[in-house]
C-alpha cells in the first residue's frame, strides 16, 4: 500500500472535526428543527416522546456531542498514522475493484453493528454505565442533537470502530466516508422522536431485520432493551428486544382518524386571518 503524504496531527485533527462536525450540522440540525421545533401536524401522532426537547437539553446534547468531535478528531489522527505508515489495509487507488468497493459497505455496516451491540451491552454495565454510559442517558426523551452526545470515554469507545475497520478489512477511503456518513445519517435516525417508517414496516421479510426510531427511542426509556444500531439481528437471536417492541411500533404507525370537528376546522376557509382555538 502506498504511503498517504505526511500530514501534521493538528491537521489531520481538525479535518477530522470539521468533517465530523460538517455530517452533523446537515443531518442532526435539520431534523431538530423540523422534528422538534416545526413539527408538521402529520407527524403529531407519531411522536414517541412527550413533545419537542427543552432548550436546556438541546444546548447539553451539543455540549456533548461536540466533546465526541474533539474525541474523533484526535482518534482520527492514530488512524492516519496508520495508514501513513502503511500498517493499515486503508487504500487509495482501485485495486480491489468496484464491486468489492460497492460491498465493503455493507460490510462494514455490519461489522459496526456487531461491534456497537457488544460495547453497548457492556457500557449498561453498572459499573460502567454509571460513570460513562449514562451520560448519553441523560436524553430520557432524546432529540437528533444526541446523536454524538456522549461521555469522552464512550466517545473513545465508539470512535475504535474505525481503527479496527482499517486494520482488518481492505477498505478505499471514500467508500469509508460513505459508511461514516451513513452511520450519522442512522443515528439521527434513532434519536428522532418521530416514527418515519410505515405501517407494516417490522411484518415485512426485509423490514424486521432493520432498527426503526422506536427501537431505539424504547431504549432510552428501557435501558435493558433493544442494544441493536443498524440491524434487529442480534437482539432478536439474544431475545433483548423489548417485549413490546412491535406492538408499540404498529400502534404508533396506525393512522388515527380525525374527529367531525377537526375535519371541519380543517377544511372551513380563515375569513378573519387568525387561527381558531380548537375545541376542548
Amino acid at each position: 500500500m502506498p504511503m498517504l503524504p505526511p500530514r501534521s496531527p493538528i491537521d489531520v485533527a481538525l479535518g477530522v472535526f470539521f468533517l465530523n462536525l460538517l455530517r452533523y450540522v446537515v443531518f442532526a440540525l435539520p431534523a431538530f428543527v423540523f422534528f422538534h421545533r416545526r413539527t408538521p401536524r402529520r407527524f403529531s401522532s407519531r411522536r414517541l416522546g412527550p413533545g419537542p426537547v427543552s432548550e436546556k437539553q438541546a444546548r447539553r446534547e451539543i455540549l456533548y456531542s461536540m466533546g465526541s468531535l474533539v474525541i474523533f478528531g484526535l482518534v482520527g489522527v492514530w488512524m492516519y498514522a496508520l495508514a501513513e505508515a502503511g500498517l493499515s489495509r486503508f487504500y487509495t487507488d482501485d485495486r480491489h475493484g468496484p464491486v468489492w468497493f460497492v460491498l465493503s459497505i455493507p460490510v462494514m455496516l455490519l461489522v459496526h453493528d456487531t461491534y456497537f451491540y457488544w460495547t453497548h451491552r457492556f457500557m449498561h454495565w453498572k459499573p460502567i454505565f454509571e460513570h460513562v454510559h449514562k451520560v448519553h442517558h441523560l436524553s430520557h426523551d432524546p432529540s437528533p442533537l444526541a446523536a454524538y452526545a456522549f461521555h469522552p470515554l464512550e466517545a473513545v469507545i465508539e470512535a475504535g470502530i474505525g481503527p479496527l475497520i482499517l486494520l482488518t478489512l481492505p477498505v478505499h477511503r471514500s467508500a469509508f466516508l460513505i459508511f461514516l456518513t451513513l452511520q450519522l445519517f442512522i443515528n439521527v435516525i434513532g434519536h428522532l422522536g418521530v416514527e418515519l417508517y410505515p405501517r407494516g414496516f417490522l411484518r415485512s421479510p426485509v423490514g424486521r431485520w432493520f432498527t426503526t426510531t422506536t427501537h431505539h427511542h424504547q431504549h432510552h426509556q428501557r435501558m435493558k432493551w433493544n442494544f441493536g444500531l443498524y440491524f434487529n439481528v442480534w437482539d432478536r437471536l439474544l431475545g433483548t428486544n423489548h417485549p413490546q417492541y412491535e406492538s408499540t411500533f404498529e400502534a404508533l404507525t396506525t393512522p388515527v382518524p380525525e374527529s367531525p370537528a377537526e375535519e371541519a376546522a380543517e377544511s372551513e376557509p380563515a375569513l378573519t386571518g387568525e387561527f381558531s382555538s380548537r375545541p376542548s
